[in-house]
């Protein structure tokens, strides 16, 4: 299959084709050099590489804890949205509770479901968490135990650990998880600058969703925000204008080199206004957002279409720019080379838009998602 259009390469944007191969993969992109800032002059659809979230709990109406059928839906449900890889990501809760998830969605991890994203594996978000700072997180969090997260690999693989470093033996915690391969990230926190540098220096590669249930930056007292802002190289954060106020994501975008966008997405994302299930509790989606009864955010509703657009519409990053933030950097920050890029040999996800970036066509492994 060829496709035409204004095509995003390593290199920038060529107008010209991208050959895909029938086992899903991209045989070769050529084209000549044109401007970023011309791509939306014309009618020409524009070629971006397929978004990756690693940070999704769910989607569609269902939620990752449920496992099985109901990840598959969530898969299908953001990759209509032009995610062609995401981390399906648990909640606090009992081991009982996500063994049983990850059991649920285990085959998924093996192989990809028709019509979905490509589920790259698990993004354990607790429960190794402070306990004071849960945000909408059910109220399970517990020390590190590393007995229970080999169990909990070995039935599905760990990709992504998010902790609170100032746990009783959590930097010693960062230090085997990295001995072992695992990527860990600070969240869920209330510990101090002078912590979350440590976590850096014991291996941690980022942070979770910045600025979000973690301490802020304060000029006396820096705070997790600060250590994220002043070091980190990765780091999550949730660009639906919501979570974080864009003042506060444009610094961002000039401290951290690779900020990532994610969605944090529950259940609700796709989904009309009304009540859902995140884990065990129940929240209300409404004017594009999703809180507890008390008001606290939980999650979110957003896609990565729209984290686009947000990014290059309300913030005004450039369209490269903005790509490299809903895919390469999220690829690179999880150690896979062969997504978010437009490359010979790397796996056919790619997404087209139209000028006003809405989109027209995904492709997932060379798999055109029907919309």
């Amino acid at each position: 299959m060829t496709l035409e259009g204004h095509i995003l390469t390593p290199r920038g944007f060529v107008a010209g084709t991208i050959e895909l191969t029938p086992d899903g993969r991209i045989a070769a992109v050529s084209g000549t050099a044109v401007e970023a800032r011309r791509v939306r002059e014309s009618k020409v659809p524009i070629v971006l590489p397929g978004f990756v979230d690693s940070h999704v709990h769910g989607g569609g109406g269902h939620d990752v804890m449920d496992g099985g059928d109901a990840v598959a839906r969530i898969a299908a449900m953001h990759a209509r949205h032009g995610t062609t890889a995401l981390l399906a990501t648990t909640l606090t809760a009992p081991p009982a509770d996500l063994e049983r998830a990850l059991r649920g969605l285990a085959p998924l991890c093996e192989r990809r479901s028709p019509g979905g994203a490509r589920v790259l594996g698990v993004h354990l978000e607790g429960p190794y968490i402070n306990p004071a700072k849960l945000g909408a997180q059910p109220d399970y969090a517990r020390p590190f135990d590393l007995a229970e997260l080999r169990r909990l690999h070995a039935i599905a693989p760990i990709r992504l650990v998010t902790l609170a470093p100032e746990m009783p033996g959590h930097m010693e915690a960062i230090t085997a998880l990295c001995a072992e391969g695992f990527r860990v990230q600070a969240g869920h926190t209330l510990g101090t600058y002078e912590q979350g540098v440590e976590a850096l220096a014991r291996g941690a590669r980022g942070f979770n969703h910045l600025f979000n249930t973690m301490t802020g930056l304060h000029h006396r007292a820096p705070g997790m925000a600060g250590a994220a802002l002043a070091h980190a190289e990765f780091s999550e954060i949730i660009p639906d204008l919501q979570h974080v106020h864009p003042g506060a994501i444009k610094v961002a975008l000039r401290s951290i080199p690779r900020l990532f966008c994610v969605t944090d997405a529950m259940a609700a994302a796709g989904m009309p206004d009304g009540e859902y299930r995140l884990g065990p509790r129940t929240v209300r989606k409404c004017q594009g957002g999703v809180r507890l009864a008390d008001g606290t955010l939980a999650g979110s509703a957003l896609t990565l279409d729209q984290a686009l657009r947000n990014l290059v519409d309300a913030l005004g990053l450039a369209l490269d720019e903005a790509s490299l933030r809903v895919s390469t950097h999220a690829a690179d920050y999880l150690g896979v080379a062969d997504r978010g890029r437009l490359a010979r040999g790397a796996w056919a996800d790619l997404v087209v838009l139209d000028r006003d970036l809405m989109l027209q066509d995904v492709f997932a492994e060379g798999e055109r998602i029907a919309r």
